[in-house]
């Protein structure tokens, strides 16, 4: 059976190298199977959810933002950190579809679970499938900086697909998420995890 497993080789010299709000850079020695060692950098990450919202129509709610390390206006899917205290991934991706485009969704389901860059990074995202989607009652939240400037839009979930593989997407949780969406509505999204499913 293929699936992945929870290993963990032995760290017998760690050094910290960076530390600021969001992440922290450290170097690892690491003991292999072999007893040679390999040094290893770690970028260590809250973690991030992001969410497949689906009309009654299949059109996906996509966002265009500007990410500044990339230098381009990126069309995305909402998305935002795992970074307050006590709030589960549902209630992080609840809170971050309403602030980024002013909607709430009634039937949530866990799509798909990755890790966005494994060899040097520990951040995990979740995405989630939101339907049943309706606009939402102004919360008071206020966009700062970058996320001023959102702009939102509808695109059927099949236009999604072939802008991502003709290469007009580049953001990988959208990128992710159109793709398992359009894979799990072949199957009318049957057999999908519930929004609480715990990691594994």
């Amino acid at each position: 059976m293929i699936e992945d497993a929870a290993e963990s080789w032995p760290v017998v010299a760690s050094q910290p190298l960076l530390k600021n709000w969001l992440i922290t850079v450290r170097s690892d020695k690491v003991r292999l199977p072999d007893n040679q060692y390999a040094e290893r950098t770690v970028v260590t990450h809250p973690g991030a959810v992001a969410i497949l919202a689906l009309d009654d129509a299949q059109r996906v709610l996509m966002i265009r933002q500007y990410r500044h390390s990339v230098g381009r206006l990126l069309w995305e899917i909402p998305a935002g950190l795992r970074d307050t205290d006590g709030e589960s991934p549902l209630q992080t991706a609840q809170r971050e579809l309403l602030e980024e485009t002013g909607y709430r969704a009634s039937q949530w389901h866990t799509l798909l679970d990755y890790f966005s860059s494994p060899g040097y990074s520990t951040e995990r995202i979740r995405i989630f499938l939101a339907r049943d989607v309706e606009q939402g009652a102004d919360n008071g939240y206020e966009r700062e900086q970058e996320e001023k400037y959102i702009v939102a839009d509808w695109v059927p979930l099949a236009a999604a697909v072939r802008l991502a593989l003709s290469g007009k997407l580049h953001n990988g949780p959208a990128i992710a998420g159109v793709l398992a969406g359009y894979a799990a509505s072949s199957e009318e999204f049957s057999g999908l995890r519930p929004a609480t499913a715990t990691d594994t």
